[in-house]
């Protein structure tokens, strides 16, 4: 790989140790994809964890000398301080929460603690070369935005915020951006949440960058991010098409680079039911309901906020969002009206948290397929609905 004279100064070291270590790892990292230099990167996300392993990588850049010369947000932990008035949050758990936030803290981290960093606080610009990590931000800032990142890792994220350079391979490139399949949807999406589904249908999509024909052109920003979040989550798709709506896909032919697609999907109704038939449990009897993963939108929250309007929960409810939207909710009046019908509205928190451990062995609600992917890995189980009859049914304590 050819490195600059600063880039070959850093890997030696005479800027710190740690840099020429996330120099070292960056390296390693595109050697192994072929990459033949290094990109200078001007945003980056990083999707830390509480996990000892991450909090680990970070603290060692930390003792090491390490600053990030690219200031990166963060993905969210649990909100210890809110949470542990309304659960019973361990010490250990709680410890591990504030030394990771601690460590970013100190190493130049911009303390955000949202899953999506692309709505506010780091909204990329068309054709900016970024390390992001987290399910969301990659497939989001690739394809509804059209800027350029890799699916990276917590480490690998890291490491281009400490040193301001990212090995160029992959999605960086233009050949690797191109549509590959054609992927025609002929089911009749209704809502936000039927791309949910569609961007679960991977297993018959298969590998590739998908370009999506038969959408509508007035596509809301939350089907957007349904759609990508679900191809990612559980296809590990970073980008895709959609002609006419997403930026580098002004054509069909465009999507494409002017190529053959090498192969064509068809996705019915009939896919739709069956990967809904598959991904939720059956309806029945519910003990809570959850929803934010990704963070909830505005828009979302004020959703939720008029369909409890003047009613009560029959279950616990918990709307996790950026602290951005709950300090709107505040504003306007959503957050007193949610709570009075005796939900919760929490920012700074992630479903995949041993916080919410007095949920495992029950069934929950949530508009969700990656919250009840994830949550699944804690013991909880799920009924996936749309938003509204998810809201109903905690009204309710029960899915018809």
């Amino acid at each position: 790989m050819y490195l600059t004279e600063y880039e070959q100064e850093m890997l030696d070291g005479k800027y710190g140790a740690a840099q020429a270590m996330a120099l070292k790892v960056l390296v390693a990292v595109g050697e192994c994809f072929g990459a033949k230099r290094l990109l200078e990167v001007s945003r980056v996300h990083v999707a830390s964890s509480n996990q000892e392993a991450d909090v680990w990588f970070a603290e060692k850049l930390l003792k090491l000398g390490g600053r990030c010369l690219v200031a990166p947000t963060v993905n969210p932990g649990f909100n210890v301080s809110y949470l542990s008035q309304h659960l019973s949050i361990s010490k250990k758990d709680a410890e591990l929460t504030e030394r990771t936030h601690r460590a970013y803290r100190e190493l130049g981290a911009i303390l955000t603690l949202s899953c999506t960093p692309y709505l506010e606080a780091n909204v990329p610009r068309f054709g900016e070369i970024l390390s992001y990590s987290e399910t969301s931000v990659t497939v989001y800032v690739n394809s509804v935005i059209g800027a350029r990142t890799n699916r990276e890792s917590v480490q690998s994220s890291l490491c281009a915020a400490i040193t301001g350079r990212v090995p160029e391979y992959g999605f960086l490139l233009d050949e690797y951006r191109k549509g590959s399949v054609l992927v025609q949807v002929e089911a009749d999406l209704k809502s936000d949440f039927d791309y949910q589904l569609l961007g679960s249908c991977t297993q018959k999509i298969g590998p590739g960058v998908p370009v999506f024909v038969g959408l509508p052109q007035n596509l809301s920003q939350e089907a957007l991010i349904n759609l990508g979040t679900q191809l990612n989550t559980t296809g590990s798709y970073a980008m895709f098409h959609i002609p006419g709506v997403t930026p580098e896909a002004p054509t069909l032919e465009a999507a494409f680079g002017g190529r053959e697609p090498e192969r064509v999907v068809t996705i019915t109704d009939e896919d739709l039911q069956e990967i809904h038939r598959k991904i939720s449990r059956p309806p029945g009897k519910i003990d809570f309901a959850m929803f934010g993963c990704p963070h909830l939108t505005f828009s979302q929250v004020q959703e939720v906020a008029q369909l409890v309007k003047g009613k009560k929960l029959a279950v616990e409810m918990w709307l996790l969002t950026s602290s951005l939207n709950k300090e709107l909710a505040r504003r306007t009046g959503m957050l007193e009206v949610i709570e009075e019908a005796g939900g919760h509205i929490v920012e700074d928190t992630c479903i995949d948290q041993p916080c919410w451990s007095h949920l495992k062995g029950k069934v929950g609600v949530t508009d969700s397929p990656k919250c009840a992917y994830y949550a699944s890995m804690r013991g909880m189980n799920f009924v996936i609905r749309d938003l509204a009859a998810c809201v109903e049914a905690a009204l309710k304590g029960e899915v018809s």
